[in-house]
Order: structure tokens, then C-alpha cells, then sequence
């Protein structure tokens, strides 16, 4: 954590303000714990998280109280981005006490985790904030570009969280080929995991917007959504993944044989546990795909201990706080929906377990080691691609830049990584 905090006196707003987790006087503070109070740097407020995810494991109520009325006085939703964190790693917090022991205490906008329905314009504002999303469609569709070449149809199968934000760019770029465009078929999921962002609108409408793009680029567009009459709103995530798995074969997707086929996975397999994500390989590469992407986050946050979630998670996610900083002044709008968003994520990390737990990333190196294992090859991006994502985040702030590990290309925000994009197809079908 680079950001220093220089001290506030603000503290997060809360319905029941003499709740017992914060009647703790400063004078029944431990003395590590004191001494806090006048080092408010990010290494000591890490130090306080891990001291209350311990006694929360241990169930000290009183430990626990202790060191949440220390985090109440240095988190501030609009402090700098250390103390705007701090306030969403105290709300996770809190809601895990909540289940070990039931308190009427909550936060004030509690709400804000219930996120409004965007529309298709506010989405694409979105993604442009910062890179953490476009970094991975540039570098995606650059990889799928170069892979299609010479075919006169393209499948793409998309797994993505962004609503199809992707396809736009790729469609123009097709648009644009002297060889003029291939056909090109996108099909989803009806299901996505129940994470931000969310859109005002139906599938099918997004499709029909790709559509009405592509015809306007010449390009011939189909659009197909993986529909199940079996699957409703009340199944587990866990049996909607297993539905969606046994969806993906030929006959369901109507795979042609003289199309290309691509898999597109944005921020989709840390929503899998192990096993699934290994089915979901195995099962993807018996499809014979042209080529496979997949962009996540580039941090290791599915581990069982609670402690080392909250090291890695807080040493990882203050990177987007401290780029939003840069540039959106504090009562912006875009920035508190960017940060709840980042909150959401937070609160799930670090406030739930077990099947409730779906946010499990899993770091670049570790995944491309599980492809490999699985019988995959990776594809290096060329440099055609690398200048395409310089130019890029030269849109954006300095901060921003990119490194090559391994066939992998890193979105890295001051030297730090950020998010990976990689590129791969089964083992034996490498040209």
C-alpha cells in the first residue's frame, strides 16, 4: 500500500451509533492498538483489519469491538483512498460480526450496495473510467483479430460480466478489413453472476443494438442467447453453472464446421470454484476452439483463511481508489458508483464463506499453470497488439502501463498489477 493516510476524525455513519461494537473507550484499548490511533498509515491499518479478522475467528467480541471503533475513526467514505477503503473493509467487517453475533447496528445507505440498473450509455462510461475493463477487450480482440484471419464465419461464445461492451470495437476493426468481414455470430449465456454492472435492458436488446452496429459496418451479425426453461431466478448459483456446463456442446450451440470458433472469458472463471473451473476447461476444449482469452484481475483472493484475503485484498484494491483519485473530484457521481461497485466485491470477499463466497480470484501465473495442466498452449500476443494497448492507456493517466510475463500481458497501475490478459488454444492445435 503506497497512499499514505494523514489522519481524519470523520467516521462512518451508522444507524445505531451506540451499538456495543463501538462503545469501546480509548482508555480499554490495548496498547498496540492505541498506538495506532497516531499511525494511521496504510501498513497500520492493515494491521487493524487483520486484528479484527482474528478475533473474529476466534470469536472475542470484545477484541473485535475494540479494533472496529479504531477502523470507525480512521475509515471516511470521502476521505483519500486509503480511508475511503477502510470504510468498505469495516462494512464487511461488520456484516461477518453480524452473523457471529446478531447486533441491530448497520450503515446508514446500506442501500448503496443495491445497485442501480444502468443504461447501455451510462455502461460504456463505465468501462471508460479507467482501463481496468478496456485493457482487456483491447488486448482480447486484437489476440481474436489476428486468429480469424482467413475464415469466412466467427463463433464467438462470450462469458463476460460487461454486457458486450466488447464487441463494438471488434466490429468496426472487421468493418474496416480490406478483405472484407466475415460473418460473425456472438452467443451468451442467459445467465451471468449476480455482480455490478447491470444494465436497464434485456440480453436480447443488447444483441439487437450489436445488430443494428454491425449493419451499419456491414458486417453480418447473428446473435444467439444459451436459453434454459429449467434455470429461474431461485436456483443456486452453483446449479445455474452446471446447467450452463452441460449447454456447452455442439448441438446446443449449433456449432458449424466452417466457422471459427472463439471463447471469450472477461472476468467470469474466479466465479467457479476449482472443480467447476476445471470442468469448465475441459469442457471448452472439447468445443475445438480457434483460439481461448480470458482477463481477470491479477490477485490470488480464493484462499480459505480469512487473514490472508484481507492482506492480499487490501494491498490489491486500493489501486483502483488511488487511480480514481487522480482524475474524479470526491462528490462525483461516476466515482461513488465505481467505489460501491469495488465495495460490493469487498463485502463478499471478506463478509461471507462457503457457497456465499463467489469472488475467488485466482492470480494470472497460478491460472496459466491450471491451463497448461488442463492441455492447453498458450498464444503470445505479437507486438501489433502491444502497441495497441500502449496507445490505449496513453488515454489515460500516467499511472497507468503495461508489462509482458510469460505470454501474459499485465495492466499495472504505478508498478503494481492490475488486471492480466491471456490467450490460449488446446494443445495440438497451435499453428
Amino acid at each position: 500500500m503506497k497512499t499514505e493516510v494523514r489522519g481524519s476524525t470523520s467516521s462512518i455513519s451508522l444507524q445505531n451509533p451506540n451499538s456495543s461494537f463501538f462503545s469501546a473507550p480509548q482508555s480499554l484499548l490495548s496498547g498496540g492498538l492505541r498506538g495506532c490511533l497516531g499511525s494511521l498509515d496504510g501498513a497500520c491499518i492493515e494491521k487493524l483489519l487483520l486484528h479484527c479478522a482474528s478475533a473474529l475467528e476466534q470469536n472475542d467480541v470484545t477484541l473485535a469491538q475494540q479494533v472496529m471503533w479504531v477502523l470507525n475513526n480512521v475509515a471516511s467514505p470521502s476521505g483519500d483512498p486509503n480511508q475511503r477503503l477502510t470504510s468498505w473493509f469495516l462494512r464487511a467487517l461488520i456484516s461477518r460480526a453480524s452473523r457471529v453475533c446478531p447486533t441491530p447496528m448497520n450503515f446508514n445507505g446500506e442501500s448503496t450496495l443495491q445497485r442501480r440498473l444502468m443504461s447501455v450509455t451510462e455502461l460504456a462510461g463505465y468501462v471508460d473510467l479507467i482501463p481496468w475493463h478496456r485493457f482487456g477487450f483491447c488486448a482480447s480482440n486484437s489476440a481474436i483479430f489476428r486468429a480469424i484471419q482467413g475464415y469466412p464465419k466467427v463463433h464467438i461464445l462470450d462469458f463476460s460480466i460487461t454486457h458486450c461492451m466488447q464487441w463494438p470495437t471488434l466490429i468496426d476493426a472487421l468493418g474496416k478489413s480490406v478483405e472484407g468481414s466475415p460473418s460473425v455470430r456472438v452467443t451468451v449465456p442467459s445467465w451471468r453472476p449476480p455482480v455490478p454492472p447491470f444494465v436497464n435492458i434485456p440480453s436480447e436488446e443488447v444483441g439487437q443494438r450489436l445488430a443494428n452496429f454491425a449493419k451499419f459496418r456491414d458486417v453480418p451479425f447473428e446473435f444467439n442467447v444459451i436459453e434454459d426453461s429449467s434455470c429461474n431466478s431461485n436456483s443456486s448459483s452453483s446449479s445455474k453453472d452446471y446447467l450452463l456446463l452441460s449447454q456447452l456442446n455442439p448441438s446446443t450451440l449449433q456449432l458449424r464446421e466452417d466457422e471459427a470458433l472463439v471463447i471469450n472469458c472477461q472476468n467470469w472463471l474466479r466465479y467457479y470454484d476449482n472443480v467447476t473451473r476445471d470442468t469448465f476447461l475441459e469442457v471448452i476444449k472439447g468445443l475445438n476452439p480457434r483460439i481461448i482469452t480470458i482477463v481477470d484481475e491479477d490477485s490470488e483472493l480464493g484462499a480459505s483463511s480469512l487473514s490472508s484475503r484481507i492482506t492480499t485484498c487490501f494491498n490489491f484494491l486500493w489501486i483502483p481508489f488511488d487511480a480514481l483519485e487522480t482524475f474524479l473530484p470526491k462528490d462525483s457521481c461516476q466515482r461513488v458508483e465505481y467505489e460501491a461497485d469495488i465495495g460490493h466485491k469487498i463485502e463478499n470477499i471478506i463478509g461471507f464463506e462457503g457457497n456465499q463466497r463467489i469472488e475467488r480470484l485466482e492470480s494470472g501465473i497460478n491460472f496459466s499453470q491450471r491451463m497448461r495442466n488442463g492441455g492447453f498452449f498458450s498464444v503470445p500476443f505479437c507486438e501489433e497488439t502491444v502497441k495497441e494497448v500502449k496507445f490505449l492507456l496513453d488515454e489515460h493517466a500516467s499511472g497507468w502501463g503495461m508489462k509482458n510475463e510469460d505470454d501474459m500481458l499485465v495492466l499495472t497501475w504505478k508498478g503494481h498489477n492490475s488486471v492480466y490478459a491471456t490467450a490460449w488454444v488446446p494443445c495440438g492445435y497451435e499453428d
